[in-house]
């Protein structure tokens, strides 16, 4: 084995943190280059940890790249049409699964939060009819901080990966990064109740981007074969058992997850196309769509049954969630000022929403940090300032009266409607508790009103837009599941209306289509999406003839957000911590050579290895891939073979199947293995340094690496610029990237491994901090 390092071996401190076998080889830079060179500390010192939850767990790198060594070509030369045609069958049928369970878990969420949020308010309008104000909020907010404790003591004590919306944690997975249990059967179990219960408890939350993340994790489950650790496994599922497959269903499960939060097939496959998937292909397409297709079919199958009272306050409306019948007339000049006005908005707001968002996550880690009890807490306190603002704003408005010849009930009595009574005379009613004691997707409704122009105070608007605003910011980031969509949307559609309102008789457009473009900017200003968006709005609404506005709104919000910070996914990734990989380089990176940022050690193993030298490699660094290189007397001179992983390294030292000699047998080896011997088992449950128990005989016997090598790793010369190979490294989706020198034969096959950290800023500019100011 060949260290080449400096004098004491870089020992990674998080065992099985993401550091890949990287290095650096002093020669390899002409003398031109050496003032740019920074040799004296060429260790990466980037972060290889991320806050999952509230706590900080080691991250490593997925392997998408497809491992093509001796078993695996033995593999697939084995395989009888048989097995091909079950692979692609099952590949299907998963997606199907997929739908399937998506579907009815949101059809579930959803008439469990009606239900729930339903009966607690007719509680409280009932109080409220009677006179017992005091009676009312006891009842209201008892409830409310209930269903938040329980929520957040499920998030903080079971699985604290469940907290938050889920969307960026799939995001970064399914850009090569895995956390801890991001995906585990704990954080489905915990997303799903702690939405229902979050929502319920009247949280300016919405239960869309939990619902992302609960479609990947169905995925994960289905696609990894089950759950070991639960005793739920299924055998047949081994083909399954690589990252590569297993990203294609989570990009399935995160379409679906969209499907059936916003009954938006077609909205889910651009989702994923757009925001949460890094790769893709036109086969991935055409499953996600059957996905999705099939979400669409459960929840019209599920909806349908239960307008026959079956489901208890849920037996109303259909799968569109928020149908506009208002006519679009032409538009006038003073119309496309007003749209170009409310992008404005958007744009600006946007981005001052997500600045604050960043504040606060930042400030509740203090609190996050000091326990789980802490995390309840906080989550508690939030949900009692919610309730607060919610049922005393509403004092603040005056009573209206009811507008004639309503086709609703006016004002609602014993039930949870749209004209909320709270503390009016009859015949009246109140505006304001109409939009804050009410279940966010029947607040919506209200805003995108077209009926009555009148409906809604300029102050109310004022009030609710100020209010909804304040308690987004405040309640992201307290440890329940928890989504941005419906409190931007409620957000957006406020002041959208409300714009609406006071350019008056300016415009000829109608108040609910001035809400759907409010809700469209302040969606485009917050999450920098763009053609998912337009598309989930259309069918939120089913009114295909707002789509011209619609996308003049979201490009202007977008531009204009732009100019200030990230979106707020992105802002998210950045703050946990998690290395995530753009699509662009930075331009700071046409300046450097890929060889240029290549850290060390890099520790190389022979063809013919010892087995005392594997294992030393292997407890001393946290390194996952290691350069084979065949030295003589095998070859006339090293050349370099493969790259080989340590998840297989383990595996054949595990099953000891050593020599006394140091000879190469690998025909031998690939009779004794079979290829899926060396699967990925799910959630990080594969052998670890510490199961390996060999003697001191077995410590000084050989083995032979060549059958578990990859024998054709990506390669880039150590001249390529950084910026080409961080795009090479992106599109590739690679976890190890092999530079050579530029003149082979001469010196090392092999410079040093490139990783994901090795283009991480933080590595980069800490190695040529002179770099940070150039153009």
């Amino acid at each position: 084995m060949d260290h080449r390092q400096p004098e004491s071996d870089y020992v990674d401190g998080g065992g099985d943190i993401e550091n890949d076998g990287r290095g650096s080889d002093a020669s390899s830079f002409t003398e031109a280059r050496e003032p740019l060179l920074n040799l004296k500390s060429r260790i990466n010192t980037t972060s290889q940890i991320a806050i999952v939850g509230a706590k900080v767990y080691p991250i490593e790198s997925l392997d998408y790249e497809m491992i093509e060594n001796d078993l695996f070509k033995q593999d697939w030369r084995s395989r009888k049409r048989v097995q091909i045609f079950q692979y692609i069958f099952l590949k299907w049928t998963l997606a199907l699964l997929i739908g399937l369970c998506t579907g009815l878990v949101g059809f579930l969420n959803n008439m469990a939060v009606e239900n729930i949020a339903g009966y607690k308010l007719v509680i409280t309008s009932d109080l409220m009819f009677n006179d017992k104000y005091l009676p009312a909020f006891a009842a209201f907010a008892g409830t409310n901080v209930i269903l938040a404790i329980c929520a957040g003591a499920l998030c903080a004590y079971i699985a604290p990966a469940a907290a938050g919306s889920g969307i960026p944690e799939v995001k970064a997975y399914l850009n090569g990064i895995d956390a801890h249990s991001i995906l585990a059967p704990s954080t489905l179990f915990v997303k799903i109740f702690g939405s229902i219960l979050g929502v319920s408890a009247g949280l300016v939350v919405g239960k869309e981007g939990p619902m992302v993340h609960t479609g990947a994790c169905i995925a994960n489950l289905l696609g990894q074969g089950g759950s070991r650790k639960y005793r739920l496994t299924w055998k047949w599922l081994r083909y399954f058992k690589n990252d590569r497959d297993r990203r294609d269903l989570i990009t399935c499960g995160a379409a679906a997850g969209v499907a059936a939060a916003f009954r938006a097939p077609v909205g889910g496959v651009l989702f994923a196309l757009e925001e949460a998937a890094s790769w893709w292909r036109s086969a991935l397409l055409w499953r996600t769509f059957f996905t999705t297709a099939i979400v669409a079919v459960v929840l019209r199958s599920l909806i349908n049954f239960c307008r026959g009272g079956n489901c208890g306050l849920f037996g109303q409306g259909g799968l569109i969630m928020f149908e506009m019948h208002s006519a679009i007339p032409n538009y006038t000049n003073a119309d496309l000022l007003a749209v170009v006005l409310i992008g404005v908005l958007g744009g600006l707001l946007g981005s001052l929403y997500n600045f604050f968002v960043d504040k606060v996550l930042r400030a509740y880690t203090l609190v996050n940090e000091r326990g789980p009890s802490y995390r309840v807490l906080l989550a508690a306190v939030i949900t009692l300032l919610t309730s607060c603002f919610a049922f005393g704003l509403p004092w603040l408005a005056k009573c209206i009266p009811c507008p004639s010849g309503s086709e609703k009930e006016c004002p609602t009595i014993g039930r949870s409607g749209n004209y909320k009574s709270f503390q009016c005379q009859p015949g009246h009613y109140n505006d304001l508790a109409s939009l804050f004691l009410n279940t966010s997707d029947d607040a919506i409704r209200n805003l995108l009103s077209s009926t009555n122009r009148n409906e809604f105070e300029i102050s109310s608007l004022i009030i609710f837009f100020a209010g909804t605003y304040f308690l987004g910011i405040v309640t992201y980031g307290i440890a329940i599941p928890s989504g941005l969509f419906i409190p931007v949307i409620l957000a957006g559609a406020t002041y959208g209306r409300l714009v609406g309102r006071l350019l008056g008789s300016l415009s000829t457009l109608d108040l609910g289509l001035f809400s759907v473009l409010g809700a469209a900017s302040f969606l485009g200003g917050t999450m920098r999406m763009t053609v998912s968006l337009c598309v989930i709005l259309l069918e939120l609404t089913n009114n295909l003839l707002m789509l011209p506005l619609i996308m003049l709104v979201l490009l202007i919000s977008k531009t204009v957000a732009d100019s200030f910070n990230h979106g707020v996914y992105d802002q998210i990734v950045q703050m946990k911590g998690l290395p995530y990989l753009e699509a662009h380089a930075e331009p700071y990176m046409k300046h450097l050579a890929a060889g240029d940022v290549c850290s060390g050690p890099l520790i190389t193993f022979s063809g013919v290895e010892k087995v005392g030298n594997i294992m030393h490699a292997l407890e001393t660094t946290g390194h996952n891939g290691f350069p084979v290189i065949d030295e003589p007397p095998f070859t006339d001179a090293p050349e370099l073979c493969g790259l080989v992983l340590r998840s297989h390294l383990l595996v054949l030292l595990n099953q000891k199947k050593f020599t006394k000699n140091r000879a190469v047998c690998g025909g031998q080896v690939l009779r004794m293995y079979d290829a899926f011997d060396f699967a990925k088992p799910g959630l990080g449950k594969g052998l670890k340094v510490s199961d390996i128990d060999l003697t001191p005989e077995e410590m000084e016997m050989y083995v032979d690496l060549h059958p578990i090598t990859n024998s054709s790793p990506y390669m880039v010369v150590e001249t390529m610029s950084l910026a080409k190979a961080a795009i090479l490294f992106r599109q590739l989706a690679l976890r190890h990237l092999c530079v050579i020198p530029k003149t082979p034969g001469v010196r090392h096959p092999v410079v040093g491994i490139l990783t994901r950290h090795d283009f991480m800023p933080e590595h980069v500019l800490g190695l040529y901090p002179e770099l940070l100011h150039h153009k």
